[in-house]
């Protein structure tokens, strides 16, 4: 089910600002890929460009590919609606929607995809996307109740159980974890540590012991001053990149003299 991303040189603009700049990277299928680096660095920006979620902000555009499996999903007549059901997000806060059911929540993705026996079987779908996402046996009986009742952490949850019912190929994170408390944050490490073995997963974070803890392989980031772009640095095994990374600045910002 899972696919391999490729971006090749993607640089991505707000308006006439150069957010960042030259990105070139792989990420394998059936691991989890950790953007790391300071604040203002690309990070979020870098990841809305791999499910063309970055040209939904107005004025927002980017330049060079992004490949799944070969394919670019930016090219003529690929349509993004499709491309943002294949490569999933689940966003920095989680967002049920909010006068919609908890099933309702997970089914929505269906109801308006293009999986008709999904759509069929929307009972068994809501039921194993609950379960992949660790919240069927704390919420089945109560499916009708409203996503806003859940805490803050089975939202969240509830947000990962919507991007997968649809059957994604790639997951996308953008920190995921800091808007929960730590009890929280541990059950959706563990999560995601479940979920690789399904999808190609791709989480930012701001917290180096979480990048070690969940990633398989990290990605540094960082700029060169205030209002410059953010640049890709280094790549390579979160092992080696937290131990004996190849670029000194790397090495700063994992020891804590910078960022």
């Amino acid at each position: 089910m899972s696919k391999r991303l490729d971006a090749e040189d993607v640089s991505a603009w707000f308006g006439d600002h150069l957010a960042v700049a030259d990105v070139s990277v792989t990420i394998e299928p059936k691991q989890v890929t950790a953007l790391i680096g300071p604040s203002g660095c690309g990070k979020s920006t870098f990841i809305r460009t791999l499910n063309r979620m970055h040209e939904a902000v107005p004025g927002a555009r980017m330049a060079g590919r992004v490949l799944l499996d070969e394919e670019d999903i930016y090219a003529n007549g690929v349509d993004p609606t499709i491309v943002r059901r294949t490569i999933g997000m689940v966003f920095q806060r989680p967002n049920p929607f909010p006068t919609m059911s908890i099933a309702g929540n997970v089914a929505a993705g269906l109801r308006l995809g293009e999986n008709r026996s999904a759509r069929r079987d929307l009972d068994g779908v809501v039921e194993r996307a609950l379960t992949q996402a660790g919240l069927w046996d704390e919420v089945k009986d109560r499916l009708n109740k409203s996503g806003g009742s859940l805490s803050g952490g089975q939202q969240q949850r509830l947000c990962i159980a919507r991007a997968i019912a649809v059957e994604p190929e790639v997951l996308l994170m953008d920190e995921p974890c800091s808007a929960l408390d730590p009890v929280s944050t541990l059950v959706i490490e563990d999560l995601i540590a479940e979920l690789k073995d399904r999808y190609t997963v791709v989480i930012v974070t701001h917290n180096m012991q979480q990048a070690a803890r969940v990633s398989d392989v990290t990605a540094f980031f960082t700029l060169a001053a205030a209002g410059e772009p953010g640049r890709l640095v280094e790549v390579g095994p979160t092992s080696k990149i937290f131990t004996r990374p190849d670029d000194e600045r790397t090495e700063a910002y994992i020891t804590g003299r910078f960022g």
